[in-house]
């Protein structure tokens, strides 16, 4: 007859229930970071560093801030669409800058060369491989965020744009200094 309903189960955790607050703090960071390098110490962008950045800066300015607060249940779709082609980008310019591949005499011919390693860290960490992780870690997060199986609406999380300020002042908090020339 009338079988009972079968209800999504409820978020885990806070690493369900914030999941996509935590990409949107690595979006921030990331995009934050890309400035601080290009604005700040001057390091001018190659062409695929461009590509890195149309990728992310909507992600940080427009798909998850506007996404969360208006619980936009097709959010975590959008996120791993563009980490995941960012990811990919990420990878390959990685590569090229590691002379792991080697990239034909087309679109990195042009300006910077996409080579140029303005830092590397430890022998490995370049701009493109914090682009790289930052893409990874959206992606992962996104990936939470779908495995919920709840709508962001049906959680009772309050108010949504509690959690986007505050996580405004923190980045902006972490990042002044560096902008300011206090640090660095």
């Amino acid at each position: 007859m009338n079988e009972p309903i079968e209800e999504a189960p409820a978020p885990r955790g806070w690493r369900d229930r914030y999941a996509l607050y935590a990409a949107l703090v690595v979006a921030w960071v990331a995009m934050l970071g890309s400035l601080y390098f290009s604005d700040v110490k001057g390091y001018l962008p190659c062409l695929l560093c461009w590509y890195q950045r149309i990728l992310m800066y909507p992600l940080a300015l427009g798909i998850l801030p506007i996404g969360l607060l208006r619980r936009d249940e097709h959010l975590p779709y959008m996120s791993l669409f563009f980490s995941g082609v960012g990811m990919v980008l990420s990878a390959y310019h990685y590569l090229l800058q590691k002379g792991i591949i080697f990239a034909s005499s087309g679109a990195c011919g042009v300006g910077v060369p996409c080579t140029t390693q303005y830092i590397n860290w430890l022998d490995f960490i370049t701009i493109p491989f914090l682009a790289l992780i930052a893409f990874i870690l959206i992606f992962l997060a996104s990936v939470i965020a779908l495995t919920t199986r709840r709508p962001l609406w049906e959680r009772g999380e309050g108010h949504p744009w509690l959690p986007v300020v505050g996580l405004v002042v923190l980045v902006a908090a972490l990042f002044a200094p560096l902008f300011l020339g206090l640090i660095g």
